[in-house]
């Protein structure tokens, strides 16, 4: 007895499957065999085996029948109605239609209200009316006014919505309009005053407004004021040259 227990001791340790006669075992014995094996079964196996993907089975004879009768149009309506369904869904290779954006002529873009004289912020504007956008934000980035810090953001959101939104060339962007205006609410507070009187201090808000459109590069309108310089020299006599006399004389010189 004790020699059979130690068979099987020794069979389940090495991981191998012992069958004893039931004639020559005890109950006893058999469930201890099956509890030391049951110590070697590992759930994660049995999961791999049973999710495992397993090959795809050949078609059978119906199905290709089925197929071929597709193919020559002897099915009826709704046997092909059927088998359209049951047959995998396709990505159709036809191309999406290209949307095209429309080219804008201008973009509008304004600050939020904040706290600045409406007088202090049109100075701002008058500055950066009329630039390359460019120009622009570098003439706000070495001010040393406290809200050219805003107007700079501003403007570097207003080149960038309008080169992704609305399809402009940045390279020919230019601050074509710019405007200040007042606040909805004027803020007004008591300021005391001497010998028990007071006055009425406003806290002024302003907004800046601008409107970029593609117009005239700073290096074109560098390289026209040139040109229109050269035009205007004139040679000193040497050649005749048709062109009117800038400073004409008196008729009468004595």
């Amino acid at each position: 007895m004790q020699s059979v227990a130690r068979q099987a001791r020794c069979a389940s340790h090495l991981g191998t499957a012992v069958q004893f006669r039931i004639a020559a075992t005890s109950p006893r014995i058999q469930w201890q065999c099956q509890r030391r094996n049951a110590s070697y079964y590992n759930p994660l196996q049995w999961i791999q085996e049973k999710f495992a993907p397993k090959p795809r089975k050949a078609d059978s004879a119906e199905e290709k029948k089925r197929s071929e009768q597709e193919k020559q149009g002897q099915q009826s309506v709704f046997e092909a109605a059927v088998s359209h369904e049951k047959r995998p869904k396709t990505k159709s290779t036809e191309t999406a239609p290209t949307v095209v954006k429309k080219k804008a002529t201008e973009h509008k873009y304004s600050t939020a209200n904040f706290k600045i004289s409406h007088r202090k912020l049109n100075m701002i504007g008058r500055q950066i009316s009329g630039k390359p956008i460019d120009h622009a934000i570098v003439q706000m980035q070495f001010s040393e006014k406290r809200a050219t810090s805003r107007i700079k953001s501003m403007l570097a959101t207003a080149k960038l919505h309008a080169t992704a939104y609305k399809n402009m060339d940045p390279s020919k962007l230019i601050v074509s309009e710019a405007w200040v205006t007042k606040g909805p609410k004027q803020l007004k507070r008591l300021e005391p005053r001497g010998r028990g009187k007071f006055g009425i201090r406003v806290h002024p808000d302003s907004r800046m407004h601008v409107i970029l459109r593609e117009g005239k590069t700073f290096e074109q309108l560098k390289k026209e004021q040139r040109e229109r310089r050269l035009r205007r020299i004139v040679s000193a006599g040497l050649v005749r040259e048709d062109v009117p006399l800038r400073n004409p004389a008196r008729t009468w010189q004595w």
